[in-house]
């Protein structure tokens, strides 16, 4: 088959001293039905811990770089979503260390690129508990399964997500070279607060794949290194929550005026509702979330989040993130920037059938 066919797809893996974790990684890169890939394995341990996993592979796929000074998790995770493409690629996605695909995640998602005429994917996961020990299982269901819908979200609907749930999880973004979102967050912040960040970087449609073809480890606590910083535990939970509470006030006052009235029951999420009520009332959005909640859970959710909103610390590298991409959505709306799509029409949202998935045959 030509290269036109199958163009090149351009894998970022960051890694921190987990070889057997990063072989596995590796290899479900080597099992892909679609062979035209190239991966840049960035290892942050400054002992190059990594090497020996390339080498040992011996794939001239595989290209091995030791980051010089170290990055850190988060700065790491951070730049594999660069818009630097030095193998002139097609396409892109981000696999973690611990992290790994399904064989036809490439070629799925690829397809799913073109059908739809879509430049960015977002593919649903299988959780894998206990990774990295003898106890490691995968589950029966998708990431995502309570979260969305299978089908085309416009960008305004999509970031609305950050209201019950985080969004994008970076396992499972797979993006064109003629994407217009800018998933490179650029600024220090935890890698938690990235996911969130990425989700209201989306400023055009995106499809929502929810058939699982690749697996997001479960393990936290192996990637706390984020910046190599020494703020306490509360003082960063905070602010990660300060931060998130602003991201969704802002995607809030983004969607359209429909968008907001009906979000509470609107077909455009699987999210439960009261999950959605929860994020409108603690974002300190609204009160008046009809009887989705008691008069003592919003209470207690708006006073978490007047709690949050008076602690919590948001840095000034944050609030010139958030202007930087509201002048960016701006840009596109005025311009004309943000292609409609073939499925999507005018609708703010389009599902195709759910397909289904080992979760649904429970």
């Amino acid at each position: 088959m030509s290269k036109a066919s199958r163009p090149l797809v351009s894998i970022r893996t960051p890694t921190y001293r987990r070889p057997d974790a990063l072989r596995r990684c590796l290899q479900s890169m080597r099992d892909q039905t679609w062979a035209n890939w190239v991966c840049d394995v960035f290892d942050d341990d400054p002992d190059g811990s990594a090497r020996a996993v390339c080498r040992e592979l011996a794939d001239p796929r595989i290209r091995y770089h030791r980051n010089d000074p170290q990055r850190y998790a988060s700065r790491n995770i951070d730049k594999c979503f660069s818009r630097a493409d030095p193998h002139g690629a097609a396409y892109f996605c981000v696999v973690e260390d611990d992290n790994l695909i399904l064989k036809d995640f490439i070629e799925d998602n690829v397809a799913i690129s073109r059908r739809h005429g879509v430049e960015l994917v977002f593919r649903n996961q299988f959780v894998e508990f206990a990774s990295g020990t003898p106890q490691a299982r995968l589950s029966e269901f998708g990431l995502l399964d309570r979260m969305f819908l299978e089908g085309i979200y416009q960008p305004e609907i999509f970031r609305l997500s950050l209201l019950p749930g985080i969004g994008i999880s970076n396992g499972g973004v797979f993006w064109s070279a003629r994407s217009k979102s800018p998933l490179e967050i650029g600024y220090e912040c935890t890698a938690t607060l990235q996911e969130y960040m990425r989700t209201f970087s989306v400023v055009e449609p995106i499809y929502v794949a929810m058939e699982p073809k690749a697996v997001w480890a479960e393990n936290g606590e192996q990637t706390t290194r984020d910046l190599g910083g020494k703020a306490t535990w509360l003082r960063r939970e905070l602010d990660l929550k300060r931060a998130v509470q602003l991201l969704q006030r802002e995607a809030w006052k983004l969607a359209p005026k429909d968008a907001r009235r009906d979000f509470l029951h609107s077909d455009a999420f699987a999210y439960d509702k009261r999950l959605r009520a929860a994020g409108i009332v603690k974002s300190l959005i609204s009160l008046n979330v009809g009887r989705l909640l008691s008069l003592r859970q919003k209470a207690e959710l708006a006073l978490r989040g007047l709690l949050i909103a008076t602690a919590g610390r948001p840095t000034d590298e944050f609030r010139a993130f958030v202007a930087a991409r509201k002048r960016l959505i701006a840009e596109l709306s005025d311009g004309g920037g943000i292609p409609a799509t073939a499925d999507a029409g005018d609708q703010l949202y389009s599902h195709e059938p759910p397909k289904l998935t080992r979760s649904a045959a429970r």
